[in-house]
């Protein structure tokens, strides 16, 4: 299948990394479903570019079954498959200390972050493995914090931390059904959410201290990549991040 013929999804496509890479994947050919929760931060990614047909904007909510069910069902309506889908909807933590952390911001965090990108899974699954031809390609947005957390993250940490199992177990089950699975562990790219970034974060010593961040397209490029691949070739686990950011060793 050639590339202008897939069909990708993308949530959490109304900014930052998502929007990045919605336009990456349209300007790459792929016909895009771009999902989120609001309508008009959809529109405004679809208006940067000149989609026509090639994009269809599918208002959801990825934390509810039904709207899932019914993003996957739009995009097969409109485009008549399913080839990649990017999980990459996601809330942060509040970074409050792990004591002081509501039950509420937990559950919200876990419901966007690990449910969510469960529920776009399994729904990918079903409608991959039926269509002709059978397969497809998901690519999750574990973070960094999939490998290493930052002081007070428990929640965010948690459920990327939890996505590495999701991405593996789906790697392997998906198997049978001619489905790849792979993750991209993102570093301080450069979105409204790292804007912080230069003013200074916390660091593990308690201090504060300004990162680097990375231009977002660098992600985007990488994602089209990983979604560019044939079926019987896979990227089970990619890190893209700003090369001096304190990561790597003690910093």
């Amino acid at each position: 299948m050639n590339q202008s013929s897939r069909v990708a999804i993308v949530t959490g496509a109304g900014s930052g990394i998502g929007r990045a890479v919605s336009l990456a994947l349209l300007d790459a050919g792929f016909r895009v479903a771009l999902a989120g929760r609001r309508k008009d931060a959809l529109d405004e990614t679809c208006s940067l570019v000149n989609a026509g047909d090639m994009a269809a904007v599918i208002p959801t909510d990825v934390t509810d079954p039904s709207s899932v069910e019914q993003l996957f069902a739009q995009t097969s309506s409109t485009f008549g498959r399913v080839d990649v889908l990017f999980n990459n909807a996601g809330v942060s933590a509040p970074g409050d200390l792990l004591e002081d952390v509501s039950f509420a911001a937990w559950q919200q965090v876990v419901n966007v972050n690990l449910t969510g990108a469960f529920l776009c899974t399994q729904a990918a699954f079903r409608q991959m493995k039926e269509q002709s031809p059978a397969g497809g390609r998901i690519i999750n947005n574990g973070s960094i914090s999939a490998l290493s957390p930052r002081p007070n993250s428990a929640p965010y940490t948690a459920t990327k931390h939890a996505i590495t199992g999701l991405t593996k177990s789906s790697s392997l089950d998906g198997r049978k059904y001619n489905i790849a699975c792979g993750q991209i562990d993102i570093g301080n790219a450069g979105t409204d959410m790292t804007s912080r970034m230069s003013a200074g974060v916390p660091q593990a010593n308690g201090s504060l201290a300004s990162e680097p961040t990375i231009d977002v397209n660098h992600i985007a490029d990488a994602v089209v990549y990983m979604a560019g691949l044939p079926l019987d070739a896979n990227v089970p686990f990619m890190t893209v991040m700003a090369t001096k950011m304190p990561l790597v060793g003690r910093g």
